[in-house]
């Protein structure tokens, strides 16, 4: 047999520099394969969730007589969903297929399913990134008002927050201006049941602020809780415009509602993520009074049309 030529050592030697440039310190060979998105897995569980209803909407608004009206405008708001969840997958993930729902639903089996879906969307949130908290969050709020709006009146569950880690972090520099909203929103449907007829719509608004109240005063107690001093209310605020009938009362509270899902929406992605589930039930419940009030339907409460 030949000895090895001096081309030979040469080409060995270049293969061994090669090798070691793409080990580690410890002499183990580098992962080729780039580290995943932490997003990752939360987005494609969002999307194979999203899909499951897309199906289901598909299935019943084939069937003769099925409510259209009612149907296909959730069915877009889900479309939106999904491409606002495939739209923050890195490059090189394929996208969940979508899954045909393989049953006819009822109106209460697609109520029941939106509702699961505003639950499933929150569990875990509190480990993903800010933006997409607050993506899943919004997303969740619309998926239960499209349970209400096929009639599902149940409450809906957000998980509690189980980033140990965040725990002892100071919520408060991001539930001082939530607390400042509420302390508007309080001002605020004052004006809104003054202006209003006796019962229904008075008594909503007297519901309506009642819950404000509670909100206002579980934030306060937080904020004592990490020895922070709540901002205490202003003497009066600045309504947004006159009002001065039933008309302009309407107005205003959907005015008030709109407004705290945007500081909701933020909220969540400022908050510590141990405590981000508050923000996200509190975006829910003033995305429903919003609706209630005769706020525009929006696919993405909290988060600005672009």
């Amino acid at each position: 047999m030949q000895p090895p030529s001096r081309r030979t050592f040469l080409a060995l030697g270049l293969l061994t520099t090669l090798a070691a440039c793409t080990a580690d310190p410890g002499g183990r060979p580098a992962d080729p394969t780039p580290p995943q998105d932490p997003d990752t897995p939360a987005r494609l569980r969002a999307i194979a969730d999203t899909d499951l209803l897309l199906g289901a909407y598909d299935n019943l608004l084939t069937v003769a007589g099925a409510p259209t009206a009612l149907l296909q405008p959730l069915r877009d708001d889900t479309v939106q969903h999904r491409t606002a969840l495939v739209q923050g997958l890195p490059a090189a993930t394929p996208s969940p297929t979508s899954t045909p729902y393989r049953s006819l639903p009822t109106l209460p089996e697609l109520a029941l399913m939106e509702h699961r879906t505003a639950e499933s969307h929150l569990y875990g949130f509190d480990e993903v990134s800010p933006p997409l908290a607050r993506l899943l969050a919004s997303v969740s709020a619309s998926n239960a008002l499209h349970a209400a709006a096929l009639g599902d009146q149940t409450p809906i569950g957000t998980p509690a927050g189980h980033a140990r880690a965040e725990r002892a972090a100071d919520p408060g520099p991001a539930l001082q201006t939530a607390l400042s909203a509420e302390h508007a929103a309080v001002y605020g449907y004052g004006v809104v049941g003054a202006h209003l007829p006796d019962d229904p719509q008075r008594t909503d608004a007297r519901t309506t602020l009642a819950a404000h109240q509670a909100q206002r005063d579980a934030w306060q107690r937080l904020l004592t809780a990490a020895t922070a001093a709540p901002t205490p209310a202003a003497g009066g605020y600045q309504l947004p415009f006159p009002v001065a009938s039933p008309a302009d009362a309407t107005k205003l509270a959907v005015h008030l509602e709109t407004r705290l899902t945007a500081t909701y929406a933020e909220l969540v992605t400022t908050l510590p993520a141990f405590h981000r589930p508050l923000a996200a039930t509190a975006l829910r419940e003033t995305a429903l009074r919003a609706r209630r009030w005769g706020a525009p339907p929006t696919a993405f409460p909290g988060i600005p049309a672009t």
